[in-house]
């Protein structure tokens, strides 16, 4: 009955105190939500019985916040919940939120690589300007060469490569000057 993935498990005595075999000390629910704020995965077992309790404890923990106006849930959706336990829906459901949840994770994933990828110097006067000169630039370095070339040589390839850092340097190093003014 240990947890051998790296999931935390959490027993449950018979006293209907919770158990961390991680740290040897009793947790509460709020304990057991942090962890899983945290990223941790964690499952609860009855001690005895061995049953998995994990889902029951989920939604208490869910309960227990909703109740103390930590809203996260519409009352729509607590409602079309109910009403699928007791609807052909019922086989559907539990996959649909799944999925929904995980293109909610994806999508907000995104958006944070989003916001650390957008350039604060985009919305800068001048700044539209600077990158065309630096495609201007960029055309002029490999303008001489023809349609049926290969690519570069290794050497030719480490070559680019370090101008290229020193190019994005030099623009990092203007940026911070820019940004300075």
């Amino acid at each position: 009955m240990t947890a051998t993935d790296g999931t935390l498990l959490i027993k449950r005595y018979a006293s209907r105190r919770l158990y961390n075999t991680e740290t040897s000390d009793y947790v509460t629910l709020e304990d057991i939500a942090r962890f899983i704020r945290d990223g941790r995965e964690v499952k609860i077992v009855d001690l005895k019985s061995g049953d998995d309790l994990t889902r029951q404890y989920l939604l208490q923990i869910i309960a227990e916040h909703e109740s103390k106006g930590e809203s996260v849930l519409p009352i729509e959706v607590l409602t079309d919940l109910v009403r699928s336990y007791t609807t052909q829906a019922q086989s559907v459901v539990p996959d649909f939120l799944a999925m929904s949840f995980e293109m909610l994770k994806q999508g907000q994933s995104k958006m944070v690589e989003n916001m650390t990828a957008m350039n604060p110097m985009a919305s800068m006067p001048g700044f539209e300007a600077m990158r065309a000169q630096q495609e201007a630039f960029m055309k002029a370095m490999t303008g001489g060469l023809s349609s049926n070339w290969s690519g570069p040589s290794p050497e030719d390839a480490e070559s680019a490569e370090d101008e290229l850092g020193q190019i994005k340097k030099q623009l990092a190093d203007l940026q911070a000057k820019l940004s300075k003014m």
